[in-house]
């Protein structure tokens, strides 16, 4: 455990030094500054003296899901790129600039050099995906009156999607080049985009077999499934009209994958890890 604490706690001193962070840190305030000017000038319409509704649909429900769905799709989209950032060249890339080859087996494994990096990662862009969706969440309740029916199950649900493709990304700094694995995991990434696109498009069009093959294409890139389940989760509790009329998300609408999609999504991780473990031992440096 130490190893691993030491490991993490220099990955994230390299960060540091390398100014990700105040990178970050800037460019997530300016996102969060445009959302709030977006959703100030949203309420104009929906709260406004001149607003107009439908009977039977809360345009305020209606108005504040939908802008916190589009900005939980942006988090989602931020992580990544965090993610990404921070595993890309973690193996392959510091094998090539000689910086692995002092410390692996002595003092630390291979395996302990994966979990550090792993968890340094994890945890920066969950925790960053969470404060995000938090902030977002306080955003929309401030100017447009609406509050998610659920915070915590959407906020875990955004950091563990963004986890996996932590994991993703740092397996495939394992076997490809930096340049490379930035591209595959931007490339996988897409892909689970498109299985959610699909899936909004089965269930406008009532396709039975499209349907089937975004859901089988969201469970084998779940972050793309945990993603969906969020946005499912902040109109939980909401019924009637109003749910019907919630357009969720860019790419990829509300859905529930059961209680099997937790338990798949942390298997799914430790596969990953598995790949990249049996990889790393097998390479060269």
């Amino acid at each position: 455990m130490s190893g691993l604490r030491i490991v993490a706690g220099f990955a994230l001193r390299e960060s540091v030094r390398r100014r990700v962070f105040i990178v970050v840190a800037v460019l997530s305030v300016g996102y969060l500054a445009l959302y709030a000017l977006g959703a100030w000038q949203a309420s104009k319409s929906i709260n406004g003296p001149g607003a107009t509704g439908v009977a039977g649909i809360d345009a305020t429900i209606v108005g504040g899901a939908t802008l916190l769905g589009l900005a939980m799709f942006g988090t989602v989209f931020l992580g990544t790129v965090l993610a990404v950032f921070l595993t890309l060249g973690a193996v392959r890339g510091d094998a090539e600039r000689g910086l692995l080859q002092p410390v692996i087996v002595r003092p630390l494994s291979r395996a302990t050099l994966l979990a550090g990096r792993f968890a340094a990662a994890a945890s920066v862009c969950a925790a960053y995906v969470v404060v995000m969706f938090l902030a977002e969440a306080a955003i929309t309740g401030a100017f447009v009156g609406w509050w998610p029916d659920r915070v915590i199950v959407p906020a875990l649900s955004l950091g563990l999607a963004v986890a996996i493709l932590a994991g993703m990304s740092l397996a495939g700094s394992v076997f490809l080049a930096s340049t490379a694995n930035g591209i595959a995991v931007f490339m996988v990434f897409g892909a689970g985009l498109v299985a959610g696109l699909l899936g909004q498009i089965a269930q406008a069009l009532g396709s039975h077999t499209l349907g089937q093959v975004a859901t089988v294409s969201s469970w084998a890139l779940p972050f793309e499934a945990l993603y969906q389940v969020s946005l499912s989760e902040i109109t939980a509790d909401t019924i009637g009209l109003s749910r019907l009329a919630i357009d969720l998300g860019p790419f990829g609408g509300a859905a529930s994958f059961g209680p099997l999609l937790w338990p798949w999504a942390l298997l799914y991780l430790g596969v990953v890890g598995a790949v990249a473990l049996r990889g790393f031992a097998r390479r060269d440096l």
